[in-house]
């Protein structure tokens, strides 16, 4: 079992908001490195890495790959990554994910040897960076790689891989995966989950407890419409796992009920062809207007089972309650009770039509969602709430790693300073 750090629930700790130290402070933690996955789009993961630059603006990143857009580098403070092999092999930019035979080898070439403190955003192998014993090491982990571990048989079955040559070697891959995955969870003081349920994953996968840390959402950026009109939204990545054409297929069985689609992805085209009249799918649309969607939609529809579902909780910042999945990181974000004063959704039990069909017939005769406490649901997870909590495990992973070596921690050279 690896050894991990015993981290005590955060305490409220200053921020750079509340007028305290700068958590960049090269005299606080020493030297700070942060690694994180791939940089190709600016999504879920990326909006925490966002966060964690934001405390360690002093930092330098590194990352397999770096083909971020650049209209977005401001979020990550204009840095650039310190990058591996993988960069300058062929394809990269199109086919990076091509090379994740090759990634736990890159992710290990990384120098880190001079920084005090190593922090890692993984869903895949961003963890397994090599670091010493006079080092501390944070992983904030959006979830083990699914695609190893317990989503094996799905991932193959969605790639049509389930038999022949292919698949044997797919399996021998993601075996080898699975020794590497577990194998590098010893090099890790303390891990962060971003839920629970990823939590109780990596108690599973690595046999070790999770601190846990909800994602940032930026809540502020969202607000409440002036009224709700008669339709039912879904906003996603089209990936199989998310189930847009479930969704479809159910709303297609029920003609007087209209559902908008915004998102694009591989099964665009499947859920297309199971659109109905009152069906309308959009494609990809800008941020403007998906939240003028979000704020006018009767309800935010979502099949799939996610690690947290940050676009449950902008829903919910646009006062629009949720009909989700009641599997996966929804059960932490949406509540189903009968309490008006605490409802902000209704789940449902089956990825199957017939269950999504009587989700639509619950949830019209339920007493009215009330926009104000789907809001305040969603302020729980505010960036500020993120940066507070996320320090303060932080700052106990760092003392409880030099008080094992008995020997003065960053943190303690930078108070006596």
């Amino acid at each position: 079992m690896a050894h991990v750090a015993q981290v005590a629930p955060a305490a409220p700790v200053a921020s750079v908001a509340q007028g305290g130290v700068c958590a960049g402070d090269p005299r606080r933690f020493g030297r700070v490195a942060i690694v994180h996955e791939w940089l190709v789009s600016y999504a879920g993961s990326e909006k925490v890495l966002e966060q964690i630059i934001r405390m360690w603006p002093d930092a330098d990143l590194f990352s397999i790959v770096d083909f971020f857009p650049e209209q977005y580098r401001g979020a990550l403070g204009g840095k650039h990554a310190t990058t591996s092999f993988i960069q300058h092999l062929p394809r990269a930019r199109s086919s990076f994910r091509s090379y994740l035979p090759l990634m736990p080898l890159a992710v290990e070439q990384f120098d880190l040897s001079g920084y005090d403190l190593v922090i890692s955003s993984s869903h895949a192998v961003a963890k397994g960076v090599l670091t010493g014993p006079n080092q501390v090491h944070v992983s904030y982990v959006h979830s083990p790689i699914r695609y190893a571990w317990d989503l094996q048989h799905q991932y193959l079955e969605e790639a049509g891989i389930r038999r022949g040559v292919k698949s044997w070697l797919a399996r021998s891959l993601l075996h080898y995966m699975r020794i590497w995955d577990h194998r590098t969870a010893h090099g890790v003081d303390a891990f962060v989950a971003n839920s629970e349920f990823i939590g109780r994953r990596i108690r599973k996968v690595y046999g070790c407890d999770a601190s846990v840390v909800y994602p940032p959402v930026d809540v502020a950026r969202f607000e409440p419409g002036s009224a709700h009109e008669d339709f039912y939204l879904v906003a996603s990545r089209m990936v199989p796992y998310k189930r847009i054409p479930l969704i479809v297929e159910a709303f297609a069985a029920m003609p007087r009920r209209r559902l908008i689609v915004i998102g694009d992805g591989p099964d665009f085209a499947r859920a297309k062809a199971l659109a109905a009249p009152n069906v309308t799918l959009l494609g990809y649309q800008p941020d403007n207007v998906l939240i003028d969607h979000m704020q006018r939609a009767r309800a935010f529809v979502f099949a799939g089972e996610e690690d947290f579902g940050i676009s449950l909780v902008e829903a919910q910042a646009c006062g629009t309650p949720v009909i989700s999945y009641g599997r996966g990181g929804a059960r932490e974000t949406v509540h189903d009770s009968s309490d008006p004063d605490w409802a902000t959704g209704l789940f449902f039990h089956e990825q199957s039509v017939a269950s999504i069909v009587d989700a639509l017939d619950r949830f019209e005769v339920h007493e009215p969602f009330r926009p104000e406490v789907c809001r305040r649901n969603a302020q729980r997870f505010a960036p500020e709430r993120f940066r507070r909590e996320f320090l303060g495990i932080v700052e106990r992973a760092v003392a409880a790693r030099y008080d094992d070596a008995d020997m003065p921690s960053p943190v303690a050279r930078w108070r006596s300073a």
